[in-house]
């Protein structure tokens, strides 16, 4: 993973430095968001309007000795833009969502307590939004605040965000 977002960022850094400093809106986006886990982003404006629809997908797994856990994600957001006068591209939004996980849980010992289920995920979105003029290139910075209920991690989670880099078309 350590590869791919070096690669990422190397993608970035020439989309900056082939870039003005100025930048415009933009009507669809794909793309990563480089959070944990790292995510597939699909990012949608309705209308011409300020308000979008984020979507994404996402795997995680570890395996330690002879048990481990993995979890697939997938989840939509609504989220609302206001532009910063000050600097052109840059908007600031906020939102909220949900998302569901489906994760798999092996104990190593012959099926005793494997495990699977379904968690839902119920989030609050506030972040940075900035797409530059001449590259066709988004970037977002965001806090993801989650509600998780039910399945495995119940509870809140404040430590979810994430750095998104998006093709935008």
């Amino acid at each position: 993973m350590t590869r791919l977002r070096l690669f990422i960022l190397t993608l970035f850094c020439c989309g900056l430095a082939f870039s003005s400093l100025q930048a415009q809106g933009y009507e669809k986006a794909i793309g990563l968001r480089l959070g944990y886990p790292v995510s597939i982003s699909y990012k949608m404006f309705l209308n011409n309007s300020n308000n979008a629809i984020e979507a994404f997908v996402n795997y995680r797994s570890q395996k330690v000795f002879s048990y481990g856990w993995t979890r697939v994600g997938v989840g939509a957001a609504y989220q609302v833009h206001n532009p910063i006068s000050e600097v052109d591209g840059l908007q600031w939004y906020y939102g909220g969502g949900a998302s569901l996980y489906f994760w798999t849980y092996d104990d190593g010992f012959a099926d005793f307590a494997d495990e699977a289920n379904l968690s839902l995920g119920i989030q609050g979105y506030l972040g940075l939004d900035y797409k530059f003029a001449n590259a066709p290139v988004n970037l977002s910075l965001d806090w993801v605040p989650t509600f998780y209920i039910s399945g495995y991690g119940d509870g809140f989670g404040a430590d979810n965000g994430a750095l998104a880099v998006r093709y935008t078309f």
